[in-house]
């Protein structure tokens, strides 16, 4: 069954800011909340379904991956949330919420105890435009912050373990309670008891990880995939950061990329141009031979289709396109100059049009339609 779009379970439109998705997201919750539809598995169903549409647009660059390539993604693409357990949703998210606040209360309580995410790591990965054709798998190293072993925790006794501290204050329109995270915790509701010696004060060490990347064909300069789990690990535990890996294209001598299609600038002489004859022309995958027909003009243009890259959903494959330049020597011998001299007048060597011929710039209009 095909997913709904994210923007229209949280009904909100693309436009909408950060807060106007937060607070969609808190009232699609709220309705279908497991605590509001006791064994109701049609509202658990839609409680995660939000909850996924949440995770992806409230994070900046998971929203630009969505935005343009919908469900389709890198790395096995979007709706983590949605597999989660009710419990995993209520850490990764509930904060949203403010913890003991008008949510809870309504639902019976707030001993659900904020669960940390772990910062992203980002790292750049060069590849060449045979590599971003074919798609590719790497191994890179990764400098990641674990948890240490051998280091124990215990509750932290300013939240009782909660990771959050409530404040009363009294109005003229009575008590007010507000929330807050715990400072000495910072929301973990544990802090170290025991740690070795080297170990930072939040438990953390760095440690180098060689893991291996799945890129898919098609991929552009610029772009960002994700993989979930990979980053920092949070103090005290809780949900490790994700990686974000940013493509960086390198310039290839010879091709040039105009989105999934392959420019290459090819040189001929005036003879060739003239006589015919054929070359060989570099591609993505390899050499391949092409014929030059007698009479072939500068500017003319040779599509070799299906050599360009493929689109990074799978839906297309661009072509290569081979721009035809003829080049005149700038300096001749008195033996070649002496032959073209004798040529000069020669009807088949003057710049003379057949009827029907078209322009250039008409024959390009007519190419890209």
């Amino acid at each position: 069954m095909a997913k709904r779009d994210y923007y229209e379970i949280l009904g909100v439109d693309r436009n909408a800011t950060a807060e106007e998705i937060k607070k969609a997201y808190r009232k699609v919750a709220l309705k279908y909340h497991p605590d509001k539809n006791p064994g109701d598995k049609e509202a658990e169903e839609k409680f995660k379904e939000a909850a996924e549409a949440y995770e992806v647009l409230s994070d900046e660059n998971k929203r630009a991956q969505y935005d343009r390539f919908g469900h389709a993604r890198g790395n096995g693409g979007f709706g983590g949330a949605h597999h989660m357990d009710i419990e995993d949703i209520f850490s990764q998210f509930g904060d949203i919420f403010g913890g003991h606040s008008a949510f809870d209360s309504f639902f019976g309580g707030g001993t659900r105890r904020r669960q940390r995410k772990g910062t992203n790591l980002r790292i750049k990965l060069k590849l060449t435009l045979s590599e971003i054709a074919q798609g590719v798998e790497k191994k890179i190293k990764v400098n990641r912050l674990v948890r240490a072993e051998g280091v124990t925790f215990k509750t932290c006794s300013t939240c009782q373990g909660s990771g959050q501290v409530r404040k009363v204050v009294n109005t003229m329109l009575g008590q007010m309670v507000s929330t807050s995270v715990c400072p000495q915790c910072e929301g973990s509701g544990q802090i170290i008891d025991k740690r070795p010696p080297g170990v930072d004060s939040s438990g953390l060490v760095h440690k180098e990880e060689i893991i291996t990347v799945k890129i898919p064909a098609g991929v552009s300069d610029g772009m960002q995939l994700s993989m979930q789990g990979k980053g920092n690990e949070p103090p005290g535990g809780g949900i490790p950061g994700d990686l974000i890996i940013v493509i960086e294209e390198v310039e290839d001598p010879k091709l040039k990329r105009e989105g999934n299609n392959i420019i290459y600038d090819l040189h001929i002489s005036f003879i060739d141009a003239a006589l015919g004859t054929t070359l060989e022309v570099p591609t993505i995958t390899g050499k391949v031979k092409i014929k030059i027909e007698p009479g072939t003009q500068a500017g003319k243009i040779l599509r070799l289709r299906g050599k360009g890259l493929r689109d990074v959903n799978g839906y297309e494959t661009g072509d290569q396109l081979i721009y035809v330049n003829v080049w005149v020597p700038k300096k001749l011998t008195s033996e070649e100059r002496a032959k073209l001299e004798s040529l000069r007048h020669s009807p088949n060597f003057m710049p003379q049009p057949e009827a029907g011929d078209k322009s250039f710039f008409e024959r390009m209009k007519e190419f890209f339609g």
